[in-house]
């Protein structure tokens, strides 16, 4: 496949941490108290717009007329920003023609009059209300962001944070927050906060059973800090009954994609082993990194850790792949293509550019020009590969999945259920919100992209979606990357035997408290929050041949 016309391919995905991320009810938008009509509404000045049920002018119509238009220069492009003076109601007429032609399911969308909303509340509901074949919400990834916090974190990788990565057990009482694990050097790791420590209390504040919303307040704004510079104390059980209490200053973290690289020696010979976190551009040196280190070591074996990774870049996971399988399996061969709505069989709605194939980047990719270089990435050339999943492994992530079993590698999948996001999108700025609306369906050279569940972990597979491997619930008692942490113990004996450590067969073990409707108040989860923008979203940006 030449790559002359390269386009596409950054997939950054939405997971901070929270479990079920893929979950919903699927009940009407118009039933939810957070994007429900504000009637009545203060009188926008509409110079005139009106809206017709039905009638849909182009979105060029309504771009950039701002109700707070900004002014100056854009410090991540070095362009003026377009903004020009507007209202509230045009930004919502922008974005309700800018859904209706570029939506995935446009014509599931309800056209309500936009002055009955806020230009928050009206984006919240512009989005389908069916659902997916186990009944979770089929649109589950729908939300906006500043646009100065989205670069901020797209482009660089820096979030305020104490260094936590969460797992929610239960946002409700009695609540139960858990450590996953601490981004390097960060305050969190310095001061020794392990791996399942589950917290107790924040600012003196009980985490576990406080139900006042004045204590909810004072947990949000605690845990999750605007800035740098936010001081909080924390106090965590850990996993031998003692407790750990630390105090904390918030800081700008960069975030570490790729950690624990490492090559075990065991009975099925050398295994190559990392955690992978998400697909941001800072990724790609520390994969070419840990390549070279795993082709100097002669490694059989390949695991990678994708517990908590949300996605990112479909690029670099394309590069990722072709790092994988090599050059002979991927040559010719489609990484995903992308399906948009009906009204755009062609052509790309967004770029205007005609619809191919994304191949297995074989090279290095310049992401800050978006040109693909001559730098030829390392390859292991393998056949089979090992992935850790959670249902916090999205949409990258599971494009990854997806693209190797369309070239007939063999994939073994072990954890629990991916959160299953076939979807994304090009994230989209006006008026200095960036909004993530789903834009088209990934299928692989197979023509498979039917996993709005997810993958799941088969025994004995008998649908496209189940992948062979193990059932095996996170273990929070082991370091990640520690050979006898249960996921990564049972890869390991999977590649020495063929089978499933006997422990992991037990049934539904994925199935947690999480997923139990409790009563209480709840404090933010991470699908709320502004920093999660990695966990659960494709994003596409254009990448072309060089020169």
């Amino acid at each position: 496949m030449k790559v002359s016309t390269l386009r596409m391919a950054l997939l950054i995905m939405i997971s901070i941490g929270g479990v079920n991320g893929c979950g919903g009810s699927g009940s009407s938008n118009t039933n939810d108290k957070s994007v429900s009509p504000t009637t009545p509404l203060a009188p926008e000045t509409s110079q005139g717009i009106t809206w017709e049920p039905g009638v849909f002018e182009g979105a060029s119509n309504f771009a950039g007329r701002c109700a707070t238009p900004r002014s100056g220069v854009d410090p991540f492009t070095g362009a003026s920003y377009p903004d020009v003076e507007g209202s509230a109601f045009e930004e919502k007429m922008w974005m309700r023609s800018w859904t209706n032609n570029t939506y995935l399911w446009y014509d599931e969308v309800d056209d309500n009059n936009p002055a009955d909303f806020t230009v928050a509340s009206y984006f919240a509901q512009l989005k389908t209300n069916g659902v997916t074949p186990s009944g979770s919400a089929k649109d589950n990834f729908h939300f906006s962001q500043s646009t100065d916090e989205y670069n901020t974190l797209a482009q660089t990788g820096v979030t305020a944070s104490y260094g936590f990565s969460w797992e929610f057990i239960s946002s409700v009482p009695p609540r139960q927050l858990l450590v996953r694990y601490t981004e390097p050097n960060s305050p969190a790791a310095l001061a020794g906060v392990p791996r399942g420590a589950s917290l107790l209390r924040v600012n003196n504040v009980d985490f576990v059973n406080n139900n006042t919303q004045e204590g909810v307040d004072a947990l949000n704004q605690a845990l999750f800090p605007s800035q740098s510079g936010e001081t909080a104390v924390f106090e965590f059980a850990l996993i031998d009954g003692s407790t750990l209490n630390v105090t904390l200053t918030s800081q700008d973290i960069v975030v570490s994609p790729v950690q624990n690289v490492t090559v075990i020696d065991g009975a099925a010979g050398k295994t190559g082993y990392f955690q992978f976190n998400t697909f941001i551009r800072t990724a790609q040196s520390e994969l070419i990194a840990s390549f070279n280190t795993f082709i100097d070591e002669n490694i059989t074996e390949l695991v990678i850790d994708l517990r908590y990774n949300g996605g990112g870049l479909l690029a670099l996971a394309s590069q990722l792949s072709y790092m994988v399988a090599g050059p002979n399996q991927t040559n010719n061969m489609a990484f995903e293509t992308l399906q948009f709505n009906d009204k755009h069989p062609e052509v790309d709605p967004i770029t205007g550019v005609e619809i191919q194939p994304t191949p297995f980047y074989q090279y290095e990719i310049d992401y800050a020009a978006g040109l693909l270089t001559n730098t030829l990435l390392p390859s292991v050339s393998l056949t089979k590969l090992y992935v850790i999943t959670t249902g916090t492994t999205c949409s990258a992530s599971e494009a990854v999945i997806n693209a190797l079993r369309g070239i007939n590698l063999e994939v073994v999948q072990i954890g629990t259920p991916t959160c299953g996001k076939p979807y994304g999108f090009y994230p989209t700025d006006n008026c200095g919100t960036t909004y993530f609306s789903i834009q088209f369906q990934g299928v692989n050279e197979k023509g498979f992209g039917d996993y709005a569940d997810g993958f799941i972990p088969s025994s004995s597979p008998s649908f496209e979606y189940e992948v062979p491997g193990c059932i095996v619930p996170d273990d929070f008692s082991h370091a990640l990357g520690d050979v006898n942490e249960g996921m990564l113990f049972a890869a390991l004996a999977h590649a020495s035997t063929g089978a499933c450590p006997a422990t992991t067969l037990a049934g539904n073990a994925f199935e947690r408290a999480a997923g139990q409707h409790k009563d209480g108040l709840s404090i933010k989860r991470p699908d709320a929050l502004k920093s999660s923008i990695f966990l659960q979203n494709k994003i596409l940006v254009p990448i072309n041949a060089p020169k």
